[in-house]
C-alpha cells in the first residue's frame, strides 16, 4: 500500500517535515517514490503540490491523518490557510482575577 506521510527533517526540538510519498512497508527514513512539499510547524510555512497529492490520492494512496489535515487545509497555491485563534488560555488565577473584575463591575 502507498501512503502519503511526513518524513522528520530538523534538528532537536525544531522539527521540519517533508511530505512524501512512499509504500507503507518500508521505513520512514527511506527513498521516496515521490516528494511532494515541505511544511514547518513552528513557523507554519508550507509548500504542498496539491495537485499531485490529490491524483496519488485518486491513485489508491492513503494519507496519515496529519497530512490529511495539510491538504484539507491548503490554499490553491500550496501555501497553509493558518488562522490564528484570537482567544488565549489563561491561569487558575487570571481566570478567578477576570471573574472578580466583571463581577465588580456588574455590582456598580
Amino acid at each position: 500500500m502507498v501512503k502519503i506521510r511526513l518524513r522528520r527533517l530538523g534538528y532537536k526540538k525544531n522539527p521540519v517535515y517533508r511530505i512524501v510519498v512512499l509504500n507503507s512497508t518500508t521505513k520512514r527514513e527511506t527513498a521516496p517514490i515521490q516528494q511532494l512539499g515541505f511544511y514547518n510547524p513552528k513557523t507554519k510555512e508550507m509548500q504542498l503540490d496539491k495537485k499531485s497529492a490529490l491524483d496519488w490520492i485518486k491513485k489508491g494512496a492513503q494519507p496519515t491523518q496529519t497530512v490529511q489535515f495539510l491538504i484539507n487545509n491548503c490554499n490553491e497555491d500550496g501555501s497553509l490557510n493558518y488562522q490564528k485563534k484570537e482567544t488565549q488560555k489563561l491561569s487558575k488565577k487570571a481566570q478567578a482575577k477576570l471573574q472578580a473584575e466583571k463581577e465588580a463591575v456588574q455590582a456598580e
